[in-house]
């Protein structure tokens, strides 16, 4: 999953300053990232200077739809037809197919859980 830190402007120029002059390609490389602790030495410490400084971590993903409901239930609307029902309170999951039928169904998930679920919703 693609991630980058937002940062300003006077941000980015004030890590170019710290850090020598680096390139915009050296910049960028450091800001957009698949794991925070990956690439180079210099790149996680850009990575923390920009935190610090104000910068937020963003996630790239597929537009979906999500609902909370009253009755409890999370459910999350895939372009595929596909449908991710979890329970709040009980922690289950259910992940429906087109059809309507039970395509993998976890108790007790755990947050760290889900992405891995929503990746099974989205390659049905």
């Amino acid at each position: 999953m693609e991630r980058f830190i937002t940062a300003t402007k006077e941000t980015r120029e004030l890590i170019t300053k710290a850090f020598r002059g680096i390139s915009r390609q050296t910049l960028w490389r450091a800001l957009y990232f698949e794991d925070i602790n990956k690439g180079t030495d210099t790149e996680r410490k850009i990575r923390k200077m920009a935190l610090n400084r104000g910068g937020i971590i963003m996630v790239v993903s597929p537009e979906m739809e999500t609902m909370h409901d009253a009755d409890g239930y999370m459910r999350q609307y895939y372009p595929n037809g596909v449908m991710l029902e979890a329970d709040k309170t009980t922690g289950d999951v259910k992940v429906y197919d087109r059809d309507g039928n039970v395509s993998l169904s976890v108790e007790h998930a755990k947050i760290s859980k889900l992405n891995e679920i929503q990746h099974h919703a989205k390659s049905l």
